[in-house]
Parts: structure tokens; sequence; C-alpha cells
């Protein structure tokens, strides 16, 4: 029987588990390593910064794992040698016939200069709790939203934070006395078409929030409460919000797989350079959103390559960056971006909705994967 590892039981970690555990019955036996006890979809950091659920109720306990031949191990990852197909952690140590880096990115606060002081996030469940906690205190003045760094996870994220936001300072009956700013480098919010950026400026401009494009804040001056951009203007908040510069987890970059920031694979099959070494989701250097949806179809493509790998066969077809993502729009609206990067001469993307059916649809997605990946 083979072995395969895979490091992460995130999106693509539990899809590539549960499809090897569907296609090679009895054939492979799948360790899944990951340093958490749950599991959390990303948008649920939304629900738990704006108190619709806590942090508790949206977890979903790996020990509910259930896949025949996969067996779930709860270990930090100290050392992987991608070579050797052995990986170290705090709690033994594992050699795979086939190895798959799914670790995701991490999110380095201390990169920019005062943030982790004097500024919040809400891409973590901790930071979304501080963050929640904090927003009560919060009476008018000038909120600022910076990304601080590209690429980074769910790029509609930053706009759902504010949109959301907005709604919350309405009902609370201080929007008019409270000025908010999206801050980003990029040219347009969501770049992957000009129609899909446009929506977006237009739900920012119906909201009256100031999009201050080709810009990054690099610094917050805690003591004088101002951010300050690349040009070196300074500018005056009562509150920061940061999405982080992210990076490849430590021990990915220790591995020699990242020599670039990010671990480079081929396109259309997810293999690394090494021999037998697949790489998939947020940690992989390939020029698309990195999400969620996009990882686990990355997953199903590697799934299928290991499959035909071990059966002596050839992979039927390629990976080409596909998916729906859905987006909070506020007062109960989801809208969704469907989106492929990788499939023609050029991304391409639609925006459906918004709408209230699409916000069931979207419930109805995390119920169905929880069911695939957990049995219940």
């Amino acid at each position: 029987m083979k072995h395969v590892v895979v490091l992460g039981a995130g999106f693509a970690g539990l899809e590539l588990s549960s499809r090897l555990s569907e296609s090679l019955p009895g054939e492979v036996g799948v360790t899944l390593i990951d340093q958490n006890d749950g599991f959390t979809f990303g948008f649920s950091k939304l629900d738990i910064l704006f108190g619709r659920a806590d942090a508790a109720e949206v977890r979903i306990p790996y020990r509910e794992l259930a896949k025949p031949g996969v067996e779930f191990r709860q270990e930090r990852i100290t050392a992987i040698d991608p070579a050797a197909h052995h990986v170290t952690t705090d709690g033994g140590s594992y050699d795979a016939d086939i190895l798959v880096v799914a670790l995701g990115a991490d999110y380095d606060l201390a990169a920019t200069p005062g943030f982790a002081k004097g500024g919040f996030e809400y891409y973590s469940i901790p930071g979304a709790e501080r963050l929640r906690e904090a927003l009560p205190e919060f009476d008018g003045g000038t909120i600022l939203f910076g990304v601080l760094g590209q690429p980074y996870k769910c790029p509609p994220a930053p706009f759902e934070g504010a949109f959301l936001l907005h709604d919350q300072l309405v009902a609370r009956g201080i929007r008019q006395q409270t000025e908010i700013r999206v801050i980003a480098p990029m040219a347009a919010p969501v770049p992957v078409t000009p129609e899909v950026s446009q929506r977006f400026l237009d739900e920012l401009a119906a909201r009256d929030i100031e999009y201050m494009a080709k810009n990054r804040v690099v610094e917050l001056d805690v003591p004088r409460k101002e951010a300050v951009l690349e040009s070196g203007e300074r500018l005056p908040y009562d509150l920061f919000v940061g999405i982080p510069i992210h990076r490849v987890p430590a021990v990915v970059a220790e591995s020699g797989l990242a020599e670039n920031g990010w671990v480079a694979v081929d396109r259309d099959t997810l293999l690394t350079p090494f021999p037998d070494v697949y790489a998939v989701g947020d940690c992989v250097a390939i020029p698309m959103a990195k999400a969620g949806v996009f990882a686990e179809n990355a997953a199903g493509v590697a799934a299928d390559g290991i499959v035909a790998r071990l059966r002596g066969e050839t992979l039927g077809r390629r990976y080409e960056g596909q998916g729906n993502c859905y987006l909070e729009f506020g007062s109960g609206r989801v809208a969704k971006v469907e989106a492929n990067f990788l499939g023609g001469p050029s991304p391409t993307a639609t925006v459906v909705g918004p709408s209230e059916d699409l916000a069931a649809e979207k419930a109805t997605f995390a119920s169905s994967r929880r069911a695939r990946w957990f049995g219940a």
C-alpha cells in the first residue's frame, strides 16, 4: 500500500484526502497533518467579526473526519525534506511515497511596523474576535482599511469588511460622522477583469467609501495615529484595519520549496520540481486568487494526478484555476463571482447577483462541504 502524506487540512488538504479515499480504497493510506484541532471556513470570520456567530459555532473538529484510509494527526510540522519525502513534526516523523504540501499562507503582522500594536485584522479568528470587541467603542471618526501587500487571501474580503462595517455604523446611527477609506496597492479593487472591479467601485461609491488605488501603508505611527504611505504621505485614523502581509509558512520556506517566496509548481499538474511532491492552495506561485474554492479545485486535479500516477496512466486534464467565490455586499445580499484564471489567453470573471437567494446558496455550499469531508 502506498503512503500519501498531506500537510495541511484546509480546503485543499481535506478535498485531496477525500478524493484519494474515494478513488483508491485499499490502495493508499493517507496521513493528514495539521497543527489545529478543527476547520473553519474563511468566510466565517466575517460572521465572528460582526457577531453573527462565535468561533465555537463555526469550528468543525477534525475528530469528526471519517474517511476510510485517512488518518488525521494534530501535530505541528517542524521540518520538510521534499527530496527524501520525509516530514518531521513535534509528535514524530513520516516517510511518504507521495507528499502533498497544502499549508496555505501565514500572516506577517510584524512586517508592517506599528501594525501589531496599533491596528486590527480579521483574517484570523483571534483577530476577528479582537476587532469585534473594539468596534462598540468606536463612536465616529476615520476608519482606514489597508491592504498591506500582495498577494493575499480572498481578494474581495477587504471590501466585504468595509461594506458590512458600513451597515453596522448605519444601524448605530454614526455613519454620517464616519469617514471610511480603503487603501490598496492594486489599480482596481478586484482586478481579475475590469467588469468585476467596476462593480466593486460602484458599490463603494454608493456607500461613500473612498478607494485609494496604487497606495500602500508601510507603517503605523501609533502615538500620532497616522498611517504612513510608501509616498511618505501620512493619513490620520481613528481605527485602522489591515489585511496583513502574507508569506508561506516558515517551515515551507526553510524546506527549499519556496525559493522565490512561494512554491513553484507546474501549472497544469501542481507538481513541484521534486518528483512525487505536489503543492496546492495558497502556498503556490500561480498568479490567481488565493481562496478556498480555488484550492479545492486544485486539490482535485492533484488527486487525479496521483491516481493516474499510481495506476500507470496519464492525467487526463489540467488545472484551469476555475471557481466560484461568494461575496457579502451587505444588507443580507450575497453575490457570486465565477472566475477562470488559467483556462484561456486571459482570466475571465462575471458577477452574479447580489441576492438573498445567493445567501442561501452560500449556506448550502458550506453544509455540502462539511458533509463531504466530515460526513455530517
